[in-house]
C-alpha cells in the first residue's frame, strides 16, 4: 500500500511539474488567455474625488485574490492587461501599458503601479476614441491572447470626435469585444450638468457590441469599485450576467418601459452648451 502511495505521489509531482513547464513556455511565448485594455473616464463631469474612485476600483480589484483566482483558473492561467484613462479626442493617456498578470504577485505589481501614477482630469467624452484608442493597444500588443476585449467605463455618452456607434461597428469587425461599465448618477458636474438619463441603455445600444458583450452597471461613483470587481472577475472568465439586456434590432421598438438615448445624444448636447 505505501509503494502504491509512492507511486501516486510521485505522479501528481510530475502532473504539476508538466503543467508547470507547460504554463512556463506558453508565458515565454506571450500566450494568454485575455488581452484586456482597460479605458477610463476622466472627462469632466468626473471630479478629483471621483477620479480617485475610479482609480482606487481598479486598484482594490487587482488585489483581490478573487480576481486573481479567476485569472488562474484559466487554461493558461494568465491574461495581459494595459489602463489608460479617457477625455476627449485629445487625450488617452496610458497609465500603465501591457502587463502580464497570472499571480498574486503580477497582479499587485500591475495595482501598484496603477497606484503610483497621478490622476489628471481633462474636458469632453470620447467614448469614440477610447474605442480607437483600444483597437491600435492590440495592434501593438507583445501578447496574443484567446479573446481581447476593450473594458470602457464612464458617466456620459459620446460628445466628441466620431460618432460611437460607428467606431464601435468598425471595431467589432477586428473580431474584438467591447464591454461598458455605465456609472448611473444624476449628480451634476462642476460645470452643473447632468448626465443623460438611461445611460445603461445608451451604452448597451451605443457602445458594447461583439461576442458574449455586457454591461455591469455601477450606482454612483461609490459603488464603482463593487462593478469593477464583478466585470472582472465576468470578463476573465469568459462568461456574462444573467438577464443582461440586450439592443433591440432595427425598427423594434424596445420593450424595457424606457426611453433610450439616440447614439448622438451627447453631440446634440454640447451643441445646446455651445449655442448658450
Amino acid at each position: 500500500m505505501r509503494g502504491v502511495f509512492v507511486r501516486y505521489f510521485s505522479l501528481i509531482i510530475v502532473l504539476s511539474m508538466l503543467v508547470l513547464s507547460g504554463r512556463s513556455a506558453i508565458a515565454q511565448e506571450g500566450l494568454v488567455d485575455l488581452e484586456l485594455v482597460i479605458a477610463v473616464d476622466i472627462s469632466g463631469s468626473v471630479d478629483d474625488d471621483e477620479a480617485y474612485l475610479q482609480r482606487q476600483g481598479y486598484i482594490k480589484a487587482f488585489r483581490d485574490p478573487k480576481v486573481v483566482e479567476a485569472i488562474t483558473r484559466g487554461p493558461l492561467g494568465a491574461i495581459a492587461v494595459t489602463y489608460f484613462e479617457y477625455a476627449g479626442s485629445h487625450h488617452q493617456m496610458t497609465l500603465v501599458d501591457w502587463t502580464f498578470i497570472n499571480s498574486q504577485q503580477t497582479a499587485n505589481e500591475f495595482a501598484d503601479a496603477l497606484a503610483f501614477e497621478p490622476i489628471l482630469v481633462n474636458v469632453w467624452t470620447s467614448i469614440s476614441g477610447a474605442i480607437l484608442a483600444g483597437v491600435d493597444n492590440f495592434s501593438r500588443s507583445p501578447f496574443k491572447g484567446k479573446r481581447r476585449v476593450v473594458d470602457i467605463s464612464g458617466d456620459g455618452a459620446n460628445n466628441d470626435g466620431p460618432p460611437v456607434n460607428l467606431m464601435r461597428d468598425r471595431a467589432l469587425k477586428t473580431g474584438i469585444t467591447i464591454n461598458g461599465l455605465p456609472i448611473v448618477n444624476d449628480k451634476p458636474s462642476r460645470y452643473g450638468r447632468r448626465q443623460i438619463p438611461n445611460l445603461d441603455y445608451y451604452y448597451i445600444d451605443c457602445v458594447i457590441g461583439g461576442p458574449g458583450a455586457f454591461i455591469i452597471v455601477a450606482n454612483g461613483f461609490e459603488d464603482y469599485a463593487r462593478a469593477v470587481r464583478r466585470k472582472l472577475i465576468l470578463e476573465i472568465a469568459g462568461a456574462e450576467p444573467a438577464n443582461q439586456p440586450r439592443r433591440p434590432q432595427t425598427g423594434i421598438v424596445p420593450a424595457y418601459g424606457h426611453d433610450r438615448p439616440p447614439c448622438n445624444v451627447g453631440e446634440n448636447l454640447r451643441q445646446d452648451w455651445d449655442d448658450f
